[in-house]
């Protein structure tokens, strides 16, 4: 019985490092090359359709929003591919609104445009608009929001689609907004902007590789 024993734990502890040593590499990310085209280049994007902030199932409705900056290649992963400088929600005689009035909203940037994971036969890239800060104002209900935002970027259009996911974006403070905009609350924030190399008709492109 013990000589069973013995030659059990002997099987099992070869099976056990022969599974370490196959699931080791396969564990591991790899680099990616990101290839930005142009790069480096300045870009403008602007909405298409309606850009949404929810909190606690209250929307606040843009119908114009346009954001700039610059990007270029990068190697890593995951890689910021674009640095958004400036991106501004409404415009004069079209502000955002909610049911508890206008809504302006102040950026803080720059937020960054995260790749991830590249599909080469849709041509689209997976990642998030990360470092996101802004103050948002609802009457004398005031509060920030900062985090992250998923989001997919497809080469044919140019289209980033950003489709926030609870808890990827968080109310860190509030003033006289009661329980309607807690800290604490998980915003949803989903938007799809359409992006072009500055002063052009040209859409840029991105594509992930593995060296």
């Amino acid at each position: 019985m013990k000589k069973q024993i013995r030659n059990f734990a002997v099987v099992a502890g070869a099976a056990t490092a022969a599974f370490a040593l196959a699931a080791g590499p396969a564990s591991a990310v790899p680099s990616t090359v990101w290839t930005v085209n142009p790069s480096p280049a300045s870009f403008t994007a602007t909405n298409s359709g309606n850009v949404v902030l929810s909190v606690n199932g209250i929307a606040m409705t843009c119908t114009n929003s346009k954001a700039s900056g610059s990007m270029a290649s990068a190697t890593g992963n995951p890689a910021t591919v674009a640095s958004i400088s400036a991106i501004a929600f409404g415009a004069t005689g079209a502000p955002c609104t909610s049911v508890l009035g206008n809504v302006t909203t102040v950026a803080t940037t720059p937020w960054t445009l995260v790749a991830q994971d590249y599909t080469a036969a849709t041509g689209v890239t997976k990642g998030y608009v990360g470092n996101v800060d802004a103050k948002v104002t609802v009457g004398a209900c005031v509060f920030r929001v900062t985090g992250k935002a998923s989001g997919t970027y497809t080469n044919s259009t140019g289209k980033l689609a950003v489709n926030s996911v609870t808890g990827e974006l968080t109310v860190v403070s509030s003033t006289n907004c009661g329980s309607a905009v807690p800290v604490g609350a998980k915003p949803l924030f989903k938007g799809d902007y359409l992006v072009k190399v500055a002063n052009t008709t040209t859409i840029p492109t991105i594509v992930g590789s593995n060296p």
